[in-house]
């Protein structure tokens, strides 16, 4: 039995729903399917337990298999779950909100979640319209990131490990994010300068509920000389509006 301030394994059920959920994880990118020992070598797993955390994956139609190849894809219950979610969190109700916003500007306008160490975007003109998929970003190197970072909710952790750098204006340096996340809160708005990608600029805003917490992040992307010193503070004017009518559209379902 374990000695006081000794940490147990992980129940043996535990243990199984995390590496399932590792396996369903490796299909992130939309890349080809995948075969058993791909699924071992990104999970660290052996290929026998992959293996098998597919086949019972298959069988819950959160998997599918090529019946040729062998190869794994995702399965009909992960898109049926996501078209689930999407409604429930209200996201069907972004979209005019979001294109209003856009032509208001003249910029990119999307609305991220955070998933991890990134920033997910649901909706809005970086969702490819052929895969209904939009762009998954690190949240120290992006205007989005750093909205959901700097209003946090009290169940996320605090970003952890090596802030890799993506072009010369990344910051890397967690005390310097630190200061840039307390600058987000004082002025209400994040600004990301190339940080990205060059030649990018984007301003984001939080989406708050009543705690306050950023449920999402809206943002507007563009270049520098179209988001010029001068018309941020009109841009910015634009998406506060857009965020407070997002605010009450994406309640949860009881608060509506």
């Amino acid at each position: 039995m374990p000695g006081p301030g000794t940490l147990s394994a992980p129940p043996a059920g535990a243990q199984a729903v995390h590496r399932a959920l590792g396996l369903l994880h490796c299909f992130h990118d939309n890349g080809p399917d995948l075969s058993a020992s791909e699924l071992a070598r990104r999970t660290g797993l052996s290929v026998s337990t992959a293996h098998r955390l597919a086949r019972t994956l298959v069988a819950t139609g959160f998997l599918d298999q090529d019946e040729h190849t062998a190869r794994y894809r995702l399965g009909p219950a992960v898109a049926e779950l996501g078209q689930l979610t999407f409604h429930q969190r209200g996201l069907h109700l972004a979209g005019p909100e979001l294109d209003l916003l856009a032509r208001r500007t003249g910029a990119t306008a999307d609305l991220a979640i955070r998933s991890g160490p990134h920033a997910v975007i649901l909706v809005g003109g970086s969702v490819l319209p052929s895969t209904g998929l939009g762009l998954r970003r690190p949240l120290h190197s992006t205007a989005l990131g750093k909205v959901l970072l700097a209003w946090p909710s009290p169940t996320e952790t605090p970003l952890r490990g090596p802030l890799p750098a993506y072009t010369p204006h990344t910051l890397t340096d967690p005390a310097a994010l630190d200061a840039e996340l307390a600058r987000t809160r004082d002025r209400g708005y994040a600004l990301n300068d190339g940080e990205s990608a060059p030649g990018i600029r984007t301003l984001a805003v939080p989406v708050l509920d009543r705690t306050p917490t950023a449920r999402f992040a809206l943002a507007v992307r563009s270049t520098p000389a179209h988001l010029t010193p001068e018309a941020l503070p009109r841009t910015l004017t634009h998406a506060h509006t857009c965020a407070a009518a997002l605010a009450v559209l994406l309640l949860p379902p009881d608060q509506r």
